[in-house]
């Protein structure tokens, strides 16, 4: 990562929600030169942030805060941010509603309270918006708040832009210093411009920049989520096609597929299904959207239908694999490597599926045991390590890439007698090695190449 840019001292941002995004956004900022102004509602987290800590477990993120503690600091005002910054970046949830589609109550209530301040401001102040909304949310229902609480004009007295980030949790603080493009949907040329100079000032690798109206940009950050999915869901269905063919190989096969410049290799990984906070739930309000204005949903539909139904094969393949008052080890429960987050985890569905159909099910991951345990309660065991998981366990399954599980070794799933079963949902272990150590099955493999039976 590059040092401070000398454009960017003197320059003063604040951040409103400093959770899994906005800390990094934060720190990001102040990395490269800003001082940057931080809002949250939680004591906690503004403790962490003034002290020097990461208020959430994100690679790097510990580090780059206390590394620009002089240049970062958080409070509870929204009224003290916008009076003391030039630009500010909003950060709050946006949560899915039962049709669909997700909440404006967060937004709302920050951005009547960053009208209220910007009523107060004699200068010109831009306003961006990145947490994710729906299509005609920005025009529809966040102007017309900031306009008539402070009682000034978008787009003259002040700039709004709406900027989703495309960043993984794991990686955000590389995703959003190196990002494949910034999307900004801009109220007026002014405030385009300089959300663009932030982003030149800011980024490593100076991205190109897509600038439009407000509904084009909501669409966009939907559209790309959803695209996305849809390859996942291709992919995972064609792992599942090599798996019923003697000889096929998705790797081999998704590697030809890449090649193609139409597609691209990115999310060809034929594995288990896509989790976390954006993917499932982007794909659900693309559908919703769809629908609202009478056009099918069935594509985004179908592609949810095909991520939900990775947890209930894997299920019934662990099943038949588990012998009779076995025990089935499941390994990696964040949704991804790198990570604590378990929402729409596989892993945690894989075992609270297990979990009740009466097996005995353990559970390891390295950072994210905790947040399964909210979830998962007292229907399964925690393992306290890697090696304790897989010594108590006749089924092994590692459903998230952890550096660490690509590290395990033959030696430590063998066992005399009966073989252990070892499912390689993401094909990280050598599939040779292990087949003469243990019942090796790679998906997207078919397993009786390997001399794994049925």
């Amino acid at each position: 990562m590059n040092s401070i840019n000398p454009a960017c001292l003197n320059r003063v941002a604040s951040v409103i929600g400093l959770g899994k995004l906005g800390s990094p956004i934060a720190a990001c900022l102040a990395h490269k030169g800003y001082r940057v102004h931080g809002v949250d509602v939680a004591p906690a987290v503004i403790d962490a942030v003034n002290e020097g800590r990461a208020p959430v477990f994100e690679p790097g993120l510990d580090v780059m805060i206390n590394n620009n503690k002089s240049r970062l600091t958080a409070g509870n005002s929204i009224r003290e941010a916008i009076l003391l910054s030039d630009i500010s970046f909003i950060v709050v949830a946006t949560p899915s509603e039962e049709m669909g589609g997700f909440s404006l109550k967060y937004v709302k209530a920050v951005c009547e309270e960053v009208a209220q301040a910007i009523r107060e401001k004699s200068g010109w102040h831009l306003v961006v918006l990145a947490s994710t909304v729906m299509p005609g949310a920005t025009q529809g229902e966040v102007v017309p708040i900031l306009q008539e609480v402070s009682g000034k004009k978008c787009g003259v007295d002040f700039g709004l832009c709406y900027s989703p980030e495309f960043i993984a949790l794991g990686t955000v603080l590389h995703d959003y210093l190196n990002p494949d493009f910034a999307l900004i949907g801009e109220s007026d040329k002014k405030a385009g411009d300089v959300l663009e100079s932030v982003y030149m000032q800011v980024c490593d690798n100076k991205p190109r920049v897509a600038r439009m109206n407000f509904i084009n940009a909501e669409l966009a950050k939907l559209s790309v989520n959803t695209f996305v999915t849809t390859k996942i869901s291709f992919s995972n269905t064609l792992a599942r096609v090599c798996e019923n063919l003697h000889g096929a190989n998705v790797d081999v096969v998704s590697e030809a597929l890449g090649l193609d410049t139409r597609i691209g290799n990115k999310y060809l990984k034929g594995a288990v299904g896509y989790g976390g906070p954006c993917f499932p739930r982007d794909t659900i309000a693309f559908a919703a959207l769809a629908r609202s204005v009478g056009v099918s949903p069935e594509l985004a539909e179908a592609t949810d239908r095909v991520n939900q139904a990775q947890v209930s094969i894997l299920t019934e393949l662990v099943s038949r694999k588990i012998p009779k008052n076995g025990r089935v080890a499941v390994l990696g429960l964040s949704y991804k490597p790198n990570t604590n987050v378990t929402e729409e985890s596989q892993g945690v569905m894989l075992a609270q599926r297990l979990s009740e159909l009466g097996r005995k099910v353990s559970v390891f991951d390295p950072k994210a045991m905790e947040n399964a345990q909210k979830k998962l309660g007292g229907k399964v065991a925690y393992s306290s390590s890697l090696e304790d998981s897989i010594s108590s366990s006749d089924v092994i399954v590692i459903m998230t890439p952890w550096e660490q599980f690509a590290q395990i070794s033959p030696d430590a799933v063998s066992r005399e007698g009966n073989r252990r079963v070892l499912i390689d949902a993401w094909r990280i272990l050598d599939p040779h090695s292990f087949s003469k150590a243990c019942d090796y099955i790679g998906l997207g493999m078919n397993s009786r190449d390997l001399g794994c039976p049925d």
